[in-house]
């Protein structure tokens, strides 16, 4: 798995900023796997 830690730094600053985060891409990329395994598992 590739360690996307740019991206998901970015979300995490801006996630309590008032505003609707909408992460789009191709399909099976690893938007989940960004969100969930690398963030909220260490939460």
């Amino acid at each position: 798995m590739m360690k996307r830690s740019f991206y998901l730094n970015q979300i995490i600053r801006r996630m309590h900023n008032g505003e609707i985060k909408v992460i789009t891409s191709i399909r099976r990329c690893g938007k989940s796997v960004l969100l969930f395994r690398d963030h909220l598992s260490e939460t």
